[in-house]
């Protein structure tokens, strides 16, 4: 197994990967460590953040050694996608579909999961080389629209974000979902704000053990 494949095995496995999006610097690694510590082996740091790429070196040094994969998400171009994975992102999102993203990601072995919302989406991130699909925004369309593109698509790997919850995450899994993303349904940014970092742990905590209810 490569280790682009053992990454993307590890989105699946964790089941819902963190998207760490908007948070201080100064507190990016200790919520990257608690959140971790909650059980999400998956974490996804904003590439339209200052200094992000500074941030995804810091993270995936204090939780080198550990199970857990550091990705970077909105990535919109080759420019972005290139100085994230030089920093040591594992895998890379977008809440679109940019084919020069996918040619960089593939280049250099590492897991590209593009945004998408039609078939024609779906199928031209595929034929590109995306290894996921990230159907976004999930809330927009529901847990149906998996469906509704594996019908004519076959298997394709689905991973929803945008409007997933604990109280919906089931039903998005039922659906044929192999993962998902969250960010304030998971992340506890009140915590944040209070420095707080157990209850940051807790609330990640309480998502991984509905995703793992989800899959039973």
């Amino acid at each position: 197994m490569t280790n682009k494949q053992a990454v993307q095995q590890q989105l699946v496995d964790s089941g819902v990967t963190a998207v760490l999006r908007g948070i201080p610097e100064e507190k990016m690694v200790d919520v990257a460590k608690a959140v971790h510590e909650g059980g999400v082996t998956a974490l996804e740091l904003t590439a339209d953040a200052k200094r992000c790429s500074d941030m995804i070196a810091a993270v995936d040094k204090e939780l080198e050694g550990t199970d857990a994969v550091i990705g970077a998400g909105t990535v919109m171009d080759a420019a972005a996608a290139r100085n994230v994975i030089e920093a040591g992102a594992e895998f890379v999102l977008a809440p679109n579909l940019n084919e020069d993203v996918v040619d960089v990601c593939n280049r250099e072995g590492v897991v590209c999961v593009p945004g998408v919302m039609t078939p024609t989406e779906a199928a031209d991130a595929m034929e590109a080389g995306a290894d996921i699909l990230k159907m976004f925004p999930a809330s927009t369309v529901g847990p149906g629209h998996i469906g509704a593109l594996q019908g004519p698509l076959g298997d394709v790997p689905i991973m929803p974000t945008g409007g997933v919850s604990t109280d919906n995450v089931a039903e998005y899994f039922d659906a044929g979902a192999v993962a998902v993303g969250a960010g304030s349904a998971l992340v506890d940014y009140e915590a944040i704000a209070n420095d707080d970092m157990e209850q940051v742990r807790e609330s990640a905590a309480e998502f991984v053990e509905a995703v793992e209810a989800a899959r039973e």
